[in-house]
């Protein structure tokens, strides 16, 4: 690991000109529990790490009835899953936060940095599309809102200009009727990194399903909604053909990846039973 300097910015905006004045040999640190890692391999030798670590403003949970859920840059995957306001509100994302990595990265590894990395075999970026949400990012030019599908670019690669950073997570509010289920597989119970995940969201009226987003993750370069399954879903009551017919246009609605931690016909597969038994689960139907 080569030396470097250590900024520690007092402000978001003071980050955002410390990155603008020497833009390919600076890198932003929060959690580090991904930098760090890079930097001991030495995929990465940056010459200034830039340190968010006394910016208080990017940091807390903020739960209003009207306005929905605020979740600062800063906040730590364990912070996230114990916080009452997202326990009750939004159990999808206290669940998958609970399961992130492992308790090292969850207790030191932060939300924004772990969507600003765009590492396609995580946990939260498929949940939060799910949910509808946006990352607000601040830059030389002001403050603007992207949602996590614009966000996402391609590997590792993600729509931050020049000089920007994350600084929250914006989730609309709940609606009755809301109901969510993330789900993940992993390759071997030893692997921290989920080889496929899938997060479904439905709003339920009566009998029927009002709207639905279904979100396939790490097993596609980012995380991928189905629209025809979502269109299907939202078309037929709930029953077991409906799940079994909504499960199977997800899996076939996803280009998977193949390498060495699976192909991707067995990646395709494994979508779609993630898919069958998280809708079997979000409709309480019991499956054969």
């Amino acid at each position: 690991m080569r030396d470097f300097d250590f900024l520690e910015p007092a402000s978001a905006a003071e980050a955002s000109r410390m990155l603008l004045d020497e833009p390919e040999e600076s890198r932003l640190i929060a959690g580090g529990t991904a930098l760090m890692l890079g930097m001991r391999q030495r995929m990465l030798s940056p010459r200034r790490l830039i340190s968010l670590g006394r910016l208080e403003a990017l940091r807390g949970i903020d739960f209003d009835a009207k306005e929905g859920l605020r979740i600062g840059a800063l906040t730590r995957h364990a912070e996230l899953a114990a916080d009452p306001a997202v326990q009750t509100h939004y159990p999808m994302l206290a669940s998958m936060a609970a399961r992130v990595a492992n308790p090292q990265v969850r207790n030191q590894g932060t939300l924004g940095g772990n969507l600003c990395y765009a590492d396609p075999a995580t946990d939260p970026p498929g949940c939060l599309m799910a949910l509808d949400a946006q990352v607000v990012i601040q830059g030389p030019d002001g403050e603007r809102r992207l949602t996590i599908e614009a966000f996402l670019v391609d590997y590792y690669t993600t729509a931050l200009e020049p000089g920007e950073l994350i600084t929250e997570i914006r989730l609309p509010p709940p609606a009755e009727g809301d109901r969510g289920h993330y789900a993940r597989h992993l390759r071997t119970a030893a692997e921290h990194r989920p080889l496929v995940n899938l997060a479904a969201w439905v709003r339920q009226r009566g009998h029927g399903c009002e709207a639905a987003r279904l979100v396939v993750g790490a097993s596609t370069v980012v995380p991928t909604r189905v629209p025809q399954a979502e269109a299907y879903l939202m078309a037929h009551p709930p029953s077991e053909a409906t799940v079994d017919a909504t499960a199977e246009l997800i899996a076939s609605g996803i280009t998977p990846l193949s390498d060495a931690r699976g192909s991707a016909a067995y990646r395709r597969e494994m979508v779609r039973v993630i898919a069958r038994r998280s809708l079997a689960h979000l409709f309480a139907l019991p499956l054969e």
